[in-house]
């Protein structure tokens, strides 16, 4: 094995090692998603900021590789894009998942907050042009 192919490998390897982080981070930001716990979430968010960075470096060093386009046509290159694409297949589905329970999560939320404004101020619930429920608390003790 060449330094070239020695450097390639060393950034497929690295690559794998970050995917598997940002996996794992991503299983973690649903559980702190479904517990609401917020200051893991913006924690989780943060690593996964920096994380993807990291990624973005090392295929920015990798397609700046020496020799790649042979490498290219090595069995072992081929191998370990393979994992590569399955890690990153699964961190897809993954961020699936997180924003389908994101998403229902806000909805949840959005009719909490309803139920609530209705039973607050059922007589002052009227809507903002944005079609969301507030309560009008003006009127009541306007005197002539």
């Amino acid at each position: 094995m060449n330094t070239a192919q020695s450097a390639t490998l060393t950034c497929l390897n690295q690559q794998q090692a970050h995917l598997s982080a940002l996996l794992l981070l991503l299983e973690h930001e649903l559980k702190a998603v479904t517990e609401r716990d917020v200051p893991r979430l913006n924690n989780i968010i943060e690593q996964k900021n920096t994380l993807l960075l990291q990624i973005e470096q090392t295929d920015k060093a990798l397609s700046q590789s020496e020799d790649l386009a042979e490498q290219r046509k090595q069995s072992w290159f081929d191998e370990r894009i393979a994992v590569l694409d399955d890690l990153l297949a699964q961190c897809k589905q993954q961020t699936a998942v997180n924003q389908q329970v994101l998403e229902h999560s806000q909805l949840t939320l959005g009719r909490l907050k309803h139920e609530i404004l209705s039973a607050n101020g059922k007589t002052g619930l009227t809507y903002t042009n944005k079609g969301k429920p507030a309560v009008d608390s003006k009127g009541s003790g306007v005197k002539a």
